[in-house]
């Protein structure tokens, strides 16, 4: 996964680059900073409690628009920490242990990739307000977690982003999105099978520079 993440970020890179001499298209850089709202979710629910929390996301952004055709394609690299309560203490092969309801805190670097579409064509109100949609991978590497007694983490994983959101005098967009893992994101290690995904809510805000 770590190979195919960098493949794409490179095709990204190579795409920005080749486009930005051609005058109908528009590169652009930003700064992006939000907060997510995590959700660790068991396969079996009915095992452990678990509670949301929240967690911050900031990093920087690059944005090709295809002048005129409405789509516009970016990527990121964000730092993103989600977090969730688990209640370990409720189960007695972890309340045994001196477990208790333990906030889980995992601390990634994630590269969103995203092909987007903006309603440009709204007879001039797009240039104060703009809606848009976007969909795409995010590649998350793990850089730090806690409870490594209780749980095995997954390095890299993959989520999928969905957002909505608009874009403000051409210069701030905001964008609210729900993300899910489609692969393993840890499992406890003294019950292998159960294994957990990340799932959450976000919202981002990014003004760009240029």
């Amino acid at each position: 996964m770590k190979r195919l993440a960098t493949i794409a970020l490179i095709v990204l890179t190579a795409i920005i680059l080749t486009n930005e001499s051609k005058a109908q298209n528009v590169t652009r850089w930003g700064v992006t900073a939000g907060a997510n709202y995590n959700l660790i979710h068991f396969k079996d629910s009915k095992l452990l409690n678990v509670d949301h929390g929240w967690g911050p996301q900031a990093g920087i952004t690059g944005e090709m628009e295809i002048a005129g055709a409405g789509f516009a394609v970016d990527g990121s690299v964000l730092y993103s920490m989600r977090t969730s309560n688990i209640h370990y203490g409720e189960r007695i092969v972890w309340n045994s242990l001196g477990y208790g309801n333990e906030n889980c805190t995992l601390h990634y670097v994630d590269v969103p990739l995203s092909l987007k579409f903006k309603y440009h064509k709204l007879n001039g109100f797009e240039d104060k307000i703009m809606p848009m949609i976007a969909a795409g991978p995010t590649f998350s590497f793990l850089a730090a977690k806690n409870l490594p007694d209780v749980n095995s983490y997954k390095p890299v994983s993959i989520l999928v982003h969905l957002n909505v959101g608009c874009e403000i005098y051409k210069r701030l967009q905001i964008s609210a999105g729900y993300n899910f893992s489609v692969g393993e994101t840890l499992h406890t290690r003294l019950l292998d099978e159960n294994v957990a995904k990340n799932r959450c809510w976000s919202l981002t805000a990014t003004w760009f520079i240029k």
